[in-house]
């Protein structure tokens, strides 16, 4: 399977990422560009995006980038700073390092950037490479 067909099979059956509103900009080996737009109903009682919607496009895309090696990859930690706030109608935007990828796990950074290109928050992750292929699957 492609890194395409890989993360299709995924995000289809993700109805979280769906709810989101995720677009898919890029799909690669090692690679996840995401976007998405805040809505009203991503907004927490600051009016400002409730942590939780920067942490989960972050944490979709670095699933998407792990898995798109065709070997099943399985999170096993992640952390996440966040260094400005996303406002209403902000478009929130991906871009994924894969760190370090060995037989066993591998490593991520993920930065979440607003339209203006502003840093918004930034997440290192970690995962479990299982004997799983996504092409036995």
């Amino acid at each position: 399977m492609t890194p395409k067909e890989i993360v299709d099979k995924m995000y289809n059956n993700d109805p979280f990422s769906q709810w989101l509103g995720i677009r898919r900009i890029e799909d690669g080996k090692g690679i996840s560009i995401l976007e998405l737009e805040v809505r009203s109903e991503m907004c927490n009682g600051f009016g400002i995006a409730h942590g939780g919607i920067a942490y989960s496009l972050a944490d979709s895309a670095l699933a998407f980038a792990a898995n798109s090696h065709g070997q099943l990859a399985l999170s096993i930690n992640s952390t996440i700073s966040y260094l400005k706030p996303a406002q209403l109608g902000d478009v929130l935007k991906t871009a994924v390092e894969e760190i370090f990828r060995g037989s066993k796990n591998a490593s991520y950074i993920v930065r979440v950037t607003n339209q203006k290109g502003e840093l918004i928050a930034v997440v290192n992750g970690a995962v479990h490479l299982s004997q799983k292929l996504w092409f036995d699957k």
